[in-house]
């Protein structure tokens, strides 16, 4: 099974290379919030079905973002609304958005109500370096991700005692020390522990998955990495980095593919750095980036922000 991306909804042709957006009120608390994507060929009058889809079952849209890239005839759209769950049931929108999809030939369609529909299962995956696991792991606890961690794998063996051992076990979440050797990735034993995963997380997970892992798994998995890459490679990228006397620093979150750190980006984070900064200030501003980059492509994806463009590129509403 390929990548799986979220997916879109419609909109009328317009202008080329458009990018709409328009915001209503905030919703009364009595209503439901739903979300809808769509991918289809570009055609007239699609945001005109879409808004009377809604409208017709008494919902109402919040935000609409549209774009339509110049001469690629196809749609990309990403549409808020609010809804009455007793007027509107969860099944019946299903169809109404099945019949919207069918109309426009639709690539991706797919939509989604936090409330009602299951949180989203992953498994993070990470090896000796801790900032980026940490920090998911107060965001989920702290509610930042409509997430349900399933189990953290690692490479790395953390003692009992440990900050995120001692977190894993508070929230009983399965911590799995799987020791991977050249010869041996322990892939087999790692599909196992995620095969009821929507999608997975490196958090700074410093092994190679193979193509044979990726078409297995099937589902998206989302990398960060420092943005110091290609010129500084292998140990110590910052040290490297900072010895060369940099001025611009970086972190990239994308999806995993095939090549090597190549996959379609979702979120890019940079800073600047001076002569003023030592090594360790310089390492924390890093960590920091990859840290905030990580957080904002799982919020992105989650909330079906995040959509496929072209062979490797990505559309991020």
């Amino acid at each position: 099974m390929a990548r799986r991306f979220p997916r879109v909804m419609g909109l009328a042709k317009m202008c080329r290379n458009r990018n709409i957006s328009f915001k209503s009120l905030d919703p009364p608390s009595s209503l439901t919030h739903g979300i809808h994507i769509f991918h289809c060929p570009d055609a007239v009058g699609i945001v005109a079905k879409l808004s009377e889809c809604i409208a017709s079952r008494g919902g109402n849209i919040l935000t609409a973002d549209v774009f339509v890239p110049e001469n690629k005839q196809v749609f990309y759209s990403r549409s808020d609304f609010v809804f009455d769950p007793v007027k509107w049931p969860r099944v019946q929108m299903e169809e109404d958005f099945l019949k919207l999809s069918q109309t426009f030939s639709a690539i991706r369609s797919v939509v989604r109500v936090p409330a009602l529909d299951p949180k989203y299962k992953i498994a993070v995956l990470a090896s000796k370096q801790d900032h980026c696991l940490v920090d998911l792991l107060h965001g989920w606890q702290d509610g930042r991700f409509p997430v349900d961690i399933t189990c953290v794998i690692s490479n790395h063996y953390r003692g009992s005692n440990t900050h995120v051992i001692r977190f894993l076990e508070r929230h009983d979440i399965p911590y799995h020390y799987l020791c991977t050797t050249n010869e041996n990735k322990r892939e087999g034993e790692m599909l196992q522990l995620v095969q009821n995963t929507d999608f997975l997380v490196l958090a700074r997970y410093m092994q190679i998955l193979s193509g044979n892992f990726l078409r297995s798994y099937g589902n998206d998995i989302i990398n960060i990495h420092h943005g110091l890459l290609p010129s500084f490679k292998g140990g110590s990228p910052s040290k490297q980095a900072f010895e060369a006397g940099v001025k611009l620093i970086g972190a990239t979150s994308h999806f995993v593919t095939e090549e090597l750190d190549a996959g379609p980006i979702i979120e890019q984070m940079v800073e600047r750095v001076s002569h003023r900064d030592n090594l360790q200030s310089f390492v924390q501003k890093s960590e920091n980036l990859e840290k905030q980059c990580l957080s904002k492509a799982i919020r992105s994806y989650c909330e079906l922000r995040v959509l496929p463009y072209e062979e490797n590129k990505t559309v991020v509403f």
